[in-house]
């Protein structure tokens, strides 16, 4: 963008134009313009208007929030005073993109997914046996806090060591009710000190050591940890047989679904630009600034990563999730990793792409519903339908202005808590901003937030004047206390 501005300045130069005022304000935006959408427009004094009066915080992220929010209630007016209600399914489509991604790629995931070996009934027994899950008992005797009484530890692990030599080959049933009797470890007490199947890694690693130490039915000696002194019997493949098929089968898919992430950004020679990290933080800070940034953030084989894509895959994450603020406040070396999983969700998209995977007319047919019937019930929360603004103004022009008052007398009530606040989803904000001609103007948001702060200092400075004087004198500090007689 600035490369072409550059040249157009070049041109004008070139071409001995002159800055006449006319020619100046077609090329500049007007001073106090905040934001536009359709044919309104929203000034550095109507912001100072609405937030002046308010507790909205002093900062042009608040600022901004607050436009893109008035862009989105006068996009929704604009489009309802001229009877589109957004219905189509070409709009519907694009506007619930997330979701047919998602489910796209899930199709294509689970296709891909049942040519994992995850073992079969053959090989399970052999895997137990070479400790790729591992299944325990085990009795607590706990430890002093940081070494408290050296005296009352030596004596403990006495009578731990005791414990593990009465118990030197016993089955899993007495092991179990000694362990109700014994034990200190409360999370397994009742269950006989039973922790089940568990991946190696799971537990502290002198617990995992001590485990494979023995074979399956076997009773360990003291195994000392953080927490204490354990006594620990390895289970039998018939005490765990039942268990094993379905903790093996997720572990193997897991390891099988990394080898394959990791292959396909192999394949796609995905690399992250030094650039990304504060490129991604300020997507993540304003995403409708960047919808049609083309600047690239990571590179691939079949496509790259430009901030407008980021832009649209940040967009998508749910606000309950608050991805983007933790984004925002992520150190810059967790963003390429970040970026890496966005691009990883892309490439499985476009491989569902590839391999012809489609929605069914059901699936169709349900988000689509769902769109429809999200832009109808916020258009009628705003009194903005087609419908509403036709039975009250008789042409478009009509309807056009009231549907901008209608937002403005929403606007003004919702800043001061009178009403509820309709949220406009990102779906039908993508299709909007899409559809018809928007801007948020960065130069005007810095100008409100000066009117803003304006307002509030000269509010504050006369509540501090029509303050009573303060009954207590402000004369010369009072000299400390004389120290007490000997």
């Amino acid at each position: 963008m600035t490369r072409i501005r550059l040249l157009f300045a070049s041109l004008i130069l070139a071409l001995g134009i002159t800055a006449c005022a006319g020619f100046r304000e077609a090329m500049t935006a007007h001073v106090d313009t905040v934001a536009r959408a359709g044919s309104q427009e929203l000034t550095v004094a109507r912001v100072a208007e609405l937030l002046g009066p308010t507790e909205v915080p002093l900062q042009a992220d608040a600022i901004r929030t607050v436009a893109q929010l008035w862009v989105n209630y006068q996009l929704l007016g604009y489009a309802g005073a001229r009877g589109d209600s957004l219905a189509t399914d070409e709009l519907a489509d694009e506007g619930m993109w997330s979701m047919v991604a998602q489910l796209k790629s899930r199709k294509y995931y689970e296709i891909v997914a049942k040519s994992w070996e995850q073992g079969s009934p053959t090989s399970f027994e052999k895997a137990y046996q070479d400790g790729a899950l591992l299944a325990a008992s085990h009795i607590l005797l706990s430890k002093q806090p940081d070494g408290l009484d050296p005296a009352k530890d030596a004596a403990t692990r006495a009578e731990a060591e005791k414990i593990a030599l009465s118990l030197a080959g016993a089955t899993l049933e007495r092991f179990a009710a000694v362990a109700k009797v014994k034990t200190q470890d409360p999370g397994s007490k009742e269950n006989g000190g039973d922790y089940g199947v568990f991946p190696p890694g799971q537990m502290v690693p002198e617990f995992d050591t001590g485990i494979l130490s023995v074979a399956p039915g076997a009773v360990t000696g003291v195994v000392e940890t953080q927490f204490g002194y354990h006594i620990i019997r390895r289970h039998t493949w018939t005490e765990i047989a039942a268990q094993f098929p379905a903790a093996y089968q997720q572990i193997a898919a897991q390891a099988a679904e990394s080898t394959y992430f990791a292959g396909l950004e192999k394949a796609a020679h995905v690399e992250v630009r030094s650039s990304a990290p504060k490129l991604v933080k300020a997507i993540a800070e304003d995403v409708e600034s960047y919808r049609d940034d083309r600047t690239v953030i990571a590179t691939a084989r079949n496509g790259n990563m430009t901030a407008a894509r980021m832009s649209m895959w940040m967009a998508a994450f749910p606000p309950q999730s608050r991805m983007r603020a933790q984004v925002a406040q992520a150190p810059d070396s967790m963003i390429p990793m970040f970026v890496q999983n966005v691009m990883r969700n892309e490439l499985l998209l476009r491989s569902a792409d590839s391999a012809g995977i489609t929605l069914d007319s059901i699936e169709l047919r349900d988000l689509r519903s769902a769109f429809r019937s999200r832009v109808a019930e916020t258009m009628a929360a705003l009194g903005v339908s087609p419908q509403q603004l036709a039975d009250s103004a008789a042409d478009q022009g009509a309807r056009e202005r009231l549907a901008a008052a209608r937002v403005e007398e929403y606007m003004s009530a919702l800043v001061k808590n009178q009403r509820e606040y309709v949220d406009v989803a990102e779906q039908i904000a993508l299709v909007l901003r899409k559809k018809f001609e928007s801007r948020v103007v960065p130069a005007g948001i810095d100008r409100a937030l000066a009117a803003v702060t304006k307002i509030r200092t000269a509010a504050d400075s006369a509540r501090a004047a029509t303050q009573p004087p303060s009954a207590v004198p402000m004369g010369a500090p009072m000299a400390p206390p004389a120290p007490p007689a000997p």
